[in-house]
């Protein structure tokens, strides 16, 4: 995110009240994808200089609830934040080190995915994780 002002601007389209720690973690999202909640801690320090671990929890269960940001959690990983919403993007999984990377919808319109049986449900988002190595733990030696 290029400003502030651009942080307020969506803070106020989700008709959330505009603060200091949500323009500030809204920010460290958008700065680092994929972030858990420890790195955009330390972020929204460095922004504000004092915050508690409680406020940015707050602040990010308010941005996911009013879908400024995605909690995303792959099997095995502590929770992770996003701020490319509304689209139905995937993601790709690094097993060695857990890097998080986007890939796009894997065919079609979302929900990218038709189930075989839909239960009833009416279906509005799949989430498909990948699972590999990334390049850099491809070559890395051994015993890493």
């Amino acid at each position: 995110m290029e400003n502030p002002q651009q942080a307020e601007r969506l803070l106020r389209d989700a008709a959330l009240r505009v603060t200091a720690p949500r323009k500030a973690v809204l920010m460290a999202v958008q700065e680092h994808p994929h972030a858990d909640t420890e790195t955009l801690l330390a972020a929204t320090r460095a922004r504000l200089g004092s915050v508690s671990h409680q406020a940015v929890y707050d602040v990010l269960r308010a941005l996911t609830d009013a879908g400024l940001v995605r909690r995303i959690q792959p099997a095995g990983s502590v929770a992770r934040y996003e701020a490319r919403v509304g689209d139905n993007h995937h993601h790709l999984v690094c097993r060695s080190c857990g890097t998080v990377r986007d890939v796009d919808c894997a065919v079609g319109e979302p929900p990218c995915l038709t189930a075989a049986d839909d239960g009833g449900f009416v279906i509005d988002e799949a989430e498909v994780v990948y699972w590999g190595l990334c390049p850099a733990c491809q070559s890395a030696p051994a015993g890493r």
